[in-house]
């Protein structure tokens, strides 16, 4: 049996009349757990009331089985938070940094601790330089061993990649993973469908306060049973758009230059059925591809479930899967 370690029942704030978490409930186990959701659906609402740094309007939940509305505390001795914004003090060294919240968390043995997690996150040969001279990847390891120096059960991590390179999101990715491994409990916030398809075993998508959908990403994507399939073609001045629509199961969501985006039930049935009626319609193809649901996908269809499928004229979407095409 998974053992539990957030456990979250009809939790909601609401500020005056704006309902910024709407009676959401779910569990998080071991692993790493993303929650997902555009600007303003709740996420860091959620994150600051699990965290005791906000009063939910009712409900509760518990932390490492802890009561954050009464044992507060005892929920902060055992989990760690590092907010988007940098929580670091440039004026000081990355040890000083660290050895500060060792000494605030009562660490026994606090220099030694600090001298184990600056390892961990590569920080030790830079350790005694001041924080002012760190690169923008550097300051986050920083701050994930400031977080860790105390040995919490549940690491709280809000967009723990935004705005670095990609190799100070591997290292970041990578710690994060390996702390999972430990068995530690990873909470993070992100907007990256990407990262949160590679490295979570778990994810939650929030809008306007309510979880939409909560799974295992695998299992996410496949409950998306349509495919997309593009097509480049050779001489797109001929293409009329509808001569497609009486294919049954495939719908036209686009073109650009020489690609046409379809919406189909299933792409392998599609695309002898598109070559047929492109053939028919004298367009002359150089290639076909499919591309199987994505957490992009996922997330869409989520937060837009009053629109239900792509449209047409949703141009920044088609535009991202030609991308995703070439």
């Amino acid at each position: 049996m998974e053992e539990i370690s957030i456990d979250v029942f009809g939790l909601t704030k609401r500020y005056g009349s704006l309902m910024a978490v709407d009676s959401v409930s779910f569990r998080v186990g071991t692993g790493v757990f993303g929650l997902l959701g555009p600007n303003g659906a709740g996420k860091s609402t959620i994150v600051l009331m699990l965290t005791t740094l906000l009063k939910p309007t009712k409900g509760t939940a518990f932390v490492c089985g802890y009561s954050i509305i009464n044992e507060p505390v005892k929920v902060r001795e055992c989990i760690s938070y590092v907010p988007q914004e940098l929580a670091v003090d440039d004026k000081l060294t990355g040890r000083e940094n660290v050895l500060l919240y060792a000494r605030l968390y009562g660490v026994s043995s606090p220099k030694d601790k600090v001298d184990e997690v600056l390892a961990l996150v590569d920080l030790r040969d830079r350790a005694d330089s001041l924080v002012s001279a760190y690169s923008g990847g550097m300051k986050r390891r920083l701050e994930l061993a400031q977080a860790l120096v105390h040995e919490p059960r549940v690491l709280f991590f809000d967009e723990p990649t935004v705005g670095l390179d990609v190799a100070s999101r591997s290292r970041i990715w990578e710690r994060l993973r390996g702390l999972a491994h430990d068995g530690v409990t990873v909470f993070i916030t992100t907007h990256n469908m990407e990262e949160a398809d590679e490295f979570c075993d778990k994810v939650a998508i929030i809008d306007h306060g309510a979880i939409k959908v909560i799974d295992t990403p695998s299992n996410l994507k496949s409950g998306i049973s349509r495919s997309v399939v593009i097509v480049r073609i050779t001489n797109p001045d001929t293409f009329i758009p509808d001569a497609y629509d009486h294919l049954e199961g495939i719908r036209l969501l686009g073109s650009r230059g020489q690609d046409i985006c379809f919406l189909a039930d299933s792409g392998e049935e599609a695309i002898p059925l598109l070559s047929e009626q492109l053939r028919r319609n004298g367009i002359r193809v150089s290639s076909f591809s499919v591309n199987q649901p994505t957490m992009n996908d996922v997330f869409l269809k989520s937060i837009d479930a009053a629109e239900g499928e792509w449209t047409g004229a949703d141009s920044k979407r088609f535009k991202r899967l030609v991308r995703r095409r070439k």
